[in-house]
């Protein structure tokens, strides 16, 4: 596909006049504007058949013969981003753009832009986009629907609920709806209003797979409850297609995870992980390598001076399972901090640094070339993104644990800002990986012995970034944050230049919504009964054990 959208051309070309003895052109007729629409719309309906063909090079040809003609038709505009979803965001976004300004008044075109903002977590333009489009098509259960998922991501669950009331009013049936609304209560903590709208989607007959992951999610059993019964018998349901098998299996597995069965419990886990795609690991282990050679301690000395003075962006990363959840809690408990959740800005920064291939050559010459001026306005640039979670905060926590590969960009736009990494024993961490239903970004949990060497290279770049930046990375491990809590609280706080709050030790008591697997957990106090927990599942955790190597605390 094309990286770049049609330009502008004139509408009247510019002709020499010949030879004096030429005979004058015949004037053609002018094009009748109606006809010309009907050859357009003709187009571009063909344009959408190649799409659903698959066959998106000939429907992008088709946009840009329309757009040749009128370089500002909207529908060209808006076909040609949908045929970038998925494989340049960034371009779908612009063509989006360009659609909405040329038909302001079209609510669809508004929707769609607010999903792609949402996609990459620009959660602020995704509400604009969304709340115009509940005010031109009113009462529009679509719109009021995205608005509540965008409002639910931006740490605003308060505002979704009313949004998602007010659609199950209108339309009753959606399923969406009804578990859009229960995912608002459980990260506002309202876990008994939750399960009610969960109970009740699954006895209707509403996306019951999700429903019942969903319920057994918001709390912890302690011996078997009817629901695994009920789970058990609908995964005989020959109807059902993959995802909500793998749901159903997550659900069976997390149930009889937390009763101790854990035989039982790996088999359920370990049908969920089937249809999970392969992880490339060696293009992984390039990546890492690369990530090594690009910073190294004489890039970054000659980086002396480059980004922003500002001390607000608190990065708390690691693998993801390792604390990062709880320690953005406890951060964000204290009054001058703000938790802003799992942000994905640095990752849009990143992409922006290698826009036309997003090779590693790209990358690494975009940062090799960066002047003083340029990382100063990408700095910026990421702080007015989190200044919109919190205008006033002293610090504002981004706890994407994968941010772990970023430390060198981090470090290059903010040199004061606080890195905390969160370190959990590596055989718990992994299979509490493998125990989660993680999207397609991370594969590399559906399968033991490939999260065991993810791990390592994991392992491998973080041991660098001690290297590179001695004594400038906080290091915290769960299993001290659960015996010693307040010790480990009070060094947090005293590494984010805080003064100490005891609001600190109550975390569990904050107010606001929790947008991640650890929504439930983060409600409670600390308890310890997720240390230790792999010894109970035996020789079917070899592969990850053998995989750890040295990195297997046994």
């Amino acid at each position: 596909m094309s990286n770049r959208l049609p330009p502008a051309w004139s509408k009247h070309l510019k002709t020499s006049s010949g030879p004096k003895n030429q005979q004058p052109k015949i004037a053609q007729p002018k094009a009748n504007p109606l006809s010309q629409a009907r050859a357009d719309d003709a187009l571009l309906r063909q344009a959408v058949q190649l799409q659903q063909a698959n066959r998106l090079v000939e429907a992008e040809a088709l946009c840009q013969r329309v757009l040749a003609r009128n370089p500002r038709h909207p529908l060209a505009l808006y076909l040609l981003g949908t045929f970038a979803l998925g494989l340049d965001d960034e371009m779908a976004i612009r063509c989006f753009e360009r659609a909405v300004k040329e038909a302001p008044q079209n609510p669809h075109y508004h929707l769609t832009l607010g999903e792609t903002y949402l996609k990459v977590g620009e959660h602020t333009d995704a509400i604009r986009h969304f709340e115009r489009a509940c005010e031109l098509k009113a009462d529009w259960v679509e719109a009021l629907y995205a608005l509540g998922r965008a409002y639910t991501g931006f740490g605003k669950a308060d505002l979704a609920v009313p949004l998602y009331e007010k659609a199950l009013k209108i339309d009753g049936g959606r399923s969406a709806i009804r578990i859009g609304l229960a995912n608002a209560l459980v990260s506002l903590g309202r876990m008994d209003e939750a399960a009610n709208y969960m109970k009740e989607a699954i006895a209707r007959g509403q996306d019951v797979a999700a429903a019942y992951n969903g319920l057994v999610g918001i709390r912890k059993f302690k011996e078997e409850p009817t629901e695994l019964k009920s789970i058990l018998a609908e995964l005989k349901n020959p109807a059902l297609d993959n995802k909500s098998i793998q749901q159903l299996h997550y659900a069976a597995g997390k149930v009889l995870n937390d009763i101790r069965r854990y035989d039982e419990a790996m088999g359920h886990f370990q049908q969920a992980k089937r249809s999970t795609r392969g992880f490339d690991l060696e293009a992984y282990r390039r990546g890492i390598d690369f990530l090594i050679e690009l910073f190294s301690p004489e890039m970054l000395a000659a980086k002396t001076g480059h980004g922003s003075s500002s001390e607000v962006p608190v990065f708390v990363l690691g693998m993801p399972r390792s604390g990062t959840t709880l320690t953005e809690q406890i951060c964000a408990s204290h009054l001058d901090a703000y938790g802003a959740g799992e942000l994905t800005k640095l990752r849009r920064i990143t992409n922006s640094l290698a826009p036309k291939t997003r090779s590693p050559e790209e990358l690494r010459s975009s940062i090799l070339t960066m002047t003083v001026n340029q990382s100063k306005a990408l700095a910026e640039d990421y702080l007015a993104h989190i200044r919109q979670r919190s205008p006033n905060a002293q610090r504002i926590v981004d706890k994407l644990p994968h941010n772990f590969e970023l430390i060198g960009l981090i470090r290059l736009l903010f040199p004061k800002a606080r890195i905390i990494h969160c370190r959990r024993d590596a055989i718990d961490n992994c299979l509490s990986c493998y125990f989660l239903s993680f999207n397609e970004d991370n594969s590399y949990t559906a399968d033991l012995h490939m999260l065991g060497l993810y791990y390592r290279e994991y392992d491998r770049l973080m041991r660098h970034w001690d290297k590179v930046f001695p004594g400038q990375i906080l290091e915290t491990r769960y299993e001290d944050m659960v015996s010693d809590q307040e010790a480990q609280s009070r060094r947090l706080i005293d590494h984010l230049g805080l003064p100490w709050d005891d609001a600190c030790l109550r975390f569990f008591d904050k107010p606001g919504s929790v947008n991640t697997f650890s929504r439930w957990q983060v409600r409670q106090p600390i308890y310890t009964s997720s240390v230790n927990r792999w010894k109970g599942y035996g020789s079917s955790i070899l592969p990850l054990i053998e995989a750890l190597g040295d990195l297997a605390e046994t």
